[in-house]
Formats: C-alpha cells, structure tokens, sequence
C-alpha cells in the first residue's frame, strides 16, 4: 500500500459557537486523487482552511508526512509541499502571468524555475499566450489554470484543489477537470474539494462524502458515484 501523506483524525473547527467541522477523519495517499464532495455549507472548505493552517483547529489531529503540522502557518506548510488553490482562485491580479507563476516559486531556492514555468505553460498553453497580461484582465477561467500553474510552481507533495469549477462556464469547467486529471497523470497526489460530485469521483481514486461537518460515507471513487443515496443527494436522481 502507497504510503500516507496527508492524515486527519478527529478534526473539529468551531466559529464562535457553531460546530462547523465536527471530528473528520481521512487520509490522501501518495500518487492517489482524493474527492471531498458535498453540499455547500457541509464543511469541506472549512476542513481545509484547518488543514492548511488559515483557520484554527480544535480537538484532532493532522499529519503530513507523518508529522504533526496543527496550528502551523501556511507559508510554512507550502515550503514542505502542502500547497493550496483556494476557492476563489486569490491570483494577483495587478501582477502578470509570469510575475504570478515566480511568485508561486518564491520559496524555492534552486536553479530551476524558469524551466517550471515553462512545464507549467505547456500544461496551460493558455497562460503562454497571455504571459505579459495583468492576471486581473482574465476571464475566471483562465484565472483559475493560473492559481492551479502557481501552485504548481511550489513543487507539492500534496495539492489541495478547493472548488476549481465554481462560477465557471461549462467549457471551461470541462477545461479545468481535462486539467486535473493531466497534472495527477503527472504525478501530483491531489486532494480535490468539489460540489460537483459526478466530475470530482469520475476523477478520483476514493471518496469521501461531507454532511453537515461530518464524512458520512467513504470508499472507492467508482462505488460511491453508484452508490444510491449519493446518486439522490449529489446527482438529482
């Protein structure tokens, strides 16, 4: 069995009074593609902000490499290959595409992040065409390969993709999963948060399904996209 990078056991996060995430456990192996799935306000969000150190932890625990990184800082996190595209996409959007992609590289000291950006470019021909271009001036689309191309830039061990298709049109959500899968035939274990259930398990190797803060079902991707109660509460049916 691959080894385990990224595990969580018994996690709960609280605001204020409200339970939000109440004692999730899972685990991303390496080389694997993870689906979190779930309705909007089921947690899944909030379990990564914890997990990346941007929202703090309550009772739990989480480890990543096998060791314990609760309560560190983002930053620290990304310089041990926890990396993050968060909902949103967060680009800087006064910085061009380039100046981007180098900021996603800004904790690396190696001699080889101009030949990464072009790895990134030939993942996302896109981003090339439009190299000199303010981030702010793209379409959400095209945003969103660029926070996926910055990510990448930091070399993970672990990617955390949190919501890549929202807001987007269904060309390009097309385009963003058709991107995912490329970047972990590459190689890159992934953890993928997604609403939409039917594209996040056609992808993924196993799943787990978020409810009301709490993983209500787990197993192999496939066995949950056929699974009744999933097809009723996630695909209409």
């Amino acid at each position: 069995m691959a080894n385990t990078l990224l595990e969580v056991s018994g996690l709960k996060v609280a605001y204020g009074g409200i339970q939000a995430v109440k004692g999730v456990s899972f685990e991303v192996r390496e080389g694997e593609l993870v689906s979190l799935i779930g309705a909007n306000g089921a947690g899944k969000t909030t379990t990564l902000k914890a997990i990346t150190g941007t929202q703090p932890a309550g009772a739990g625990d989480i480890k990543f490499l096998g060791r314990n990184i609760k309560g560190q800082g983002a930053w620290d996190l990304v310089r041990q290959g926890l990396v993050m595209v968060p909902e949103g996409r967060g680009t800087f959007t006064r910085m061009t595409i380039v100046e981007n992609l180098q900021m996603g590289a800004f904790v690396r000291d190696d001699a080889e992040v101009e030949a990464d950006i072009e790895k990134v470019f030939a993942i996302f021909p896109r981003l090339k065409e439009r190299a000199k271009q303010l981030a702010g001036t793209m379409s959400g689309g095209e945003q969103q390969m660029l926070a996926m191309g910055r990510a990448l830039m930091a070399k993970p061990k672990v990617l955390l993709l949190d919501e890549p298709s929202m807001g987007l049109s269904p060309i390009m959500v097309d385009k963003i999963f058709e991107v995912v899968a490329d970047i972990h035939s590459r190689g890159t274990t992934i953890l993928l948060v997604e609403q939409n259930a039917s594209r996040a398990l056609g992808l993924a190797n196993r799943g787990y399904v978020m409810d009301s803060g709490e993983v209500t079902m787990t197993g192999e991707a496939k066995a949950l996209l056929a699974d009744p109660k999933v097809r009723a509460a996630y695909l209409g049916e």
